[in-house]
């Protein structure tokens, strides 16, 4: 194993821990990707100690003369940044569980007592540092077979492990999705019997787990996991009702669940905007609220866009989310995320696409990737026609912002001018004539210009008999 502990870092913990005479390995994560992946990546190194785990912080931060070391008293650990490494120092220890809570209480133990309260065998190996074993890999739990056969499974009973810290649920799922492994099948069922323990998790370490998966590869794999252990409907119940059809009369819906999952993925292949991809997941999340059935059309779901706008605050607050501008574009993408089908029409008016510019603004190109991932049809013919009417649209947008300068548009005259003009307070005429600006230029009455605006603002004037 030493050729991937070819580092500086490794070196000088090795010498430090000999004149400290203590034992120190590297474990987890940098273990088990140097082993998948036959290189190892300098990112993150978490290093476990019998003991002094701050005292060699402090040491190896004085020899590679690193001034900010992050310590955590109460938890016995460290934490340094050497270039783009994160390097955490911990004290081996055992953790006791009590069944109401996540938090819990430590001892300081062995190596064996760390390795016993890892989440999986996988992440249960260590490479020693020591001088007399330099190199020599650790695996008591025959994770590195884990590895080979591709499978998720805890080190102990996993009754134990998934109740001591339900979290670890979810990471199982991540690292399926990730690595592409398959859960265990006694692992697996543990997790449906202790699926329950997860209301004990606060929503942000569920979240953090979540976007996780969310930023996988292929998403997909990872909520479906969710879906079929019982885990999602606890959760995000929102989320899981979206699954199902129904028939009435040989009429029937395609099932927004597996959709929803399908445009995830699409957008995932573009893009890692977390909360472009948390736009594809809430997409279509009213359409369990508005559909409806008419003999004539069938299965109808309209303005789910609109009550979906209205459900992501409600979410995001829910989840613990973060209620600022990144839940205002989610809104804005949900809310504007069938907005182009109408302008691939005949006979649509320019005025039409000046709004959808002013509503998008820089996010246009977002909402560009948010419409090509909805479309999900089998049929090759549907979905190059779709694709071409985006394209049309696209080249339109393009014309007409070129020609107006619309993104991020602000009318030209300000409620400043305005109540200069007519000698007016702040009031709600102020907001009306500012609005009625705005109108005509997006109607294309007037040019995106001051003099044109101003013009405009006169008349308003007159009409309204306060400028004469």
């Amino acid at each position: 194993m030493n050729k991937y502990l070819n580092h500086i870092v490794f070196e000088k913990i090795s010498q430090l821990s000999n004149y400290l005479k203590i034992e120190s390995f590297v474990v987890g994560g940098f273990v088990r990707d140097c082993l998948i992946i036959e290189k190892a990546k300098f990112k993150d190194i978490d290093i476990v100690c019998n003991k002094d785990a701050i005292t060699l912080a402090n040491l190896l931060a004085k020899e590679l003369k690193i001034k900010d070391v992050t310590i955590f008293k109460n938890f016995g650990t460290a934490m340094i940044k050497y270039e783009h490494i994160h390097i955490e120092f911990i004290n081996a220890r055992k953790e006791y569980y009590e069944q109401s809570s996540r938090k819990p209480k430590i001892k300081y133990g062995s190596l064996i007592d760390d390795q016993n309260r890892r989440d999986f065998t996988i992440n249960a190996m260590s490479i020693s540092l020591n001088k007399k074993n330099f190199g020599e890999l650790i695996d008591p739990f025959k994770g590195q077979n884990d590895l080979k056969e591709k499978i998720i499974k805890t080190p102990l009973d996993p009754d134990k492990t998934f109740s001591d810290d339900p979290l670890r649920m979810f990471r199982a799922v991540r690292f399926a999705n990730q690595l592409n492994f398959n859960i265990e099948k006694e692992t697996l069922l543990s997790i449906k019997r202790n699926r329950q323990r997860i209301e004990i998790l606060s929503n942000e370490r569920i979240i953090d787990e979540f976007e996780k998966i969310l930023l996988c590869k292929k998403p997909s794999i990872g909520l479906k996991l969710l879906f079929d252990l019982g885990i999602l409907k606890i959760f995000f119940a929102e989320f899981y009702d979206l699954h199902g059809t129904e028939k009435i009369n040989n009429h029937s819906h395609k099932d927004n669940f597996y959709h929803t999952l399908e445009v995830i993925n699409n957008v995932r292949k573009k893009s890692n905007n977390i909360w472009l991809i948390w736009s594809a997941l809430l997409h279509d999340i009213a359409k369990p609220k508005t559909k409806r059935y008419c003999e004539k059309e069938g299965w109808t779901f309209h303005g789910h866009e609109y009550v979906g706008s209205k459900m992501v605050p409600k979410i995001f607050k829910k989840l613990k989310l973060p209620l600022n501008d990144n839940m205002k574009y989610v809104q804005k993408l949900v809310l504007l995320h069938l907005r182009l089908i109408p302008l691939t029409k005949k006979n649509v008016t320019d005025s039409a696409f000046r709004r959808i510019i002013f509503e998008a603004g820089n996010d246009i190109n977002d909402l560009y990737v948010l419409c090509e991932a909805d479309i999900t049809s089998k049929n090759k013919e549907k979905v190059n026609k779709y694709l071409n009417n985006i394209e049309f649209v696209k080249s339109k947008i393009e014309e007409i912002e070129k020609k107006d300068k619309l993104r991020n548009f602000q009318p030209p005259v300000d409620g400043k001018i305005i109540m200069q003009t007519f000698n007016l307070k702040p009031s709600k005429l102020v907001g009306e004539i500012k609005f009625k600006i705005r109108e005509a230029i997006l109607n294309g009455d007037i040019n995106n210009n001051k003099k044109e605006a101003e013009n405009y603002m006169y008349k308003i004037g007159k009409e309204l008999k306060i400028y004469t």
